[in-house]
């Protein structure tokens, strides 16, 4: 079968594939799994995911070689995350082999939708995990649906690889202090829509959340995380209770260190001391890399390297990382699964 899509120029949107992974959690046990064409979801007006929030996903991408084969970056990490993220909302754990394994059936099945090596793009898939059956109390679901979706995609921010500027706000939090920050659970997403909106409608691609506590530090920027880069070559990611673990900011972390020679260190980023970073950028599973031109704050506009051109170890570590995800060059052991 032949797909004929403008692979270059995907964007980031949804698109109806043929087929999906599904399985449901009843009396206790993962049963009735399997792939589907069925694209809707079948669940009572009563489910917890609905009224409570009693849900969770995840994000992670299939990618074409130059050979032709197609591999998944990491995707062990990914379901380590959602059973965290389970363990905190008191949902069934997705057993890793089977997580990995409906990553690999979705993406098979789909193959022809996963874009060709040397375009930029990869297929997206979305694992969603959600508390399902007739409750009505505040109470965890009895029943569960996983699901994988999957759908081709480009650059999550215009322009890919190119600088765009961040407003920093106080005025709106990501997150609570020892709320579900470090979970990836769908409401933390839903409080990001007013102040995403605000920045946007002002000329900034997003928000950059300071700490929820003392306001002083940065946490995240948008969905996705931040990483600084000093002139003393020091890579630098924000740490916090409250902040998503992302596996792209682990893998640069590893990367910057072992590959480039860096001094990689999670710790506090102050939005006071920014002057001390030459380079800077968000990094996620949707965003790759995406540096940072400049960011406001207040009345005062910070530029890092550049508002029009990528700085030099930030495309290094692009190169690096993408490198990896599309077989390249060389990875580090066990973190590349191979489709078929």
């Amino acid at each position: 079968m032949t797909v004929e899509l403008d692979w270059a120029n995907l964007g980031f949107s949804y698109m109806k594939l043929p087929y999906r992974y599904i399985a449901y959690y009843k009396n206790g046990q993962w049963q009735d799994s399997g792939l589907t064409e069925d694209a809707t979801l079948h669940l009572s007006e009563s489910s917890p995911a609905l009224h409570y929030g009693q849900q969770a996903f995840e994000g992670l991408k299939a990618y074409r070689t130059k050979s032709g084969s197609i591999q998944l970056f990491r995707p062990d990490q990914n379901a380590e995350r959602l059973q965290r993220t389970a363990d905190r909302l008191l949902m069934p754990q997705v057993p890793t082999h089977m997580f990995v394994d409906a990553c690999k059936q979705v993406t098979k099945a789909n193959k022809d939708y996963v874009p060709p090596y040397g375009t930029g793009g990869t297929l997206y898939l979305r694992p969603l995990l959600i508390g399902v059956g007739d409750i009505i109390g505040v109470s965890p679901a009895q029943e569960y649906i996983f699901t994988v979706f999957a759908m081709p995609v480009g650059n999550y921010f215009k322009g890919g690889l190119a600088p765009t500027n961040f407003l920093i706000q106080d005025e709106y939090d990501r997150a609570a202090p020892h709320g579900t920050g470090a979970a990836k659970v769908g409401g933390n997403y839903a409080a990001s829509l007013l102040p995403g909106k605000k920045a946007k409608n002002t000329g900034f691609s997003d928000v950059i959340y300071l700490d929820p506590a003392t306001h002083t530090k940065i946490e995240e920027v948008g969905s996705a995380n931040f990483f600084g880069i000093t002139a003393d070559n020091e890579f630098i990611t924000p740490i916090s209770p409250s902040i998503l673990p992302s596996i792209t900011k682990y893998s640069l972390l590893y990367l910057a260190e072992k590959r480039l020679g860096l001094t990689a260190i999670e710790g506090d980023v102050y939005v006071n001391d920014l002057d001390k970073f030459v380079e800077a950028g968000a990094c996620g599973t949707a965003a790759v890399i995406s540096p940072i031109g400049g960011v406001q704050n207040g009345e005062d506009f910070h530029v890092f390297y550049s508002e029009t051109e990528v700085g030099p170890i930030t495309e290094k570590l692009y190169k690096e990382l993408t490198g990896i995800q599309f077989g390249d060059i060389e990875a580090p052991e066990g973190w590349i699964v191979t489709v078929d």
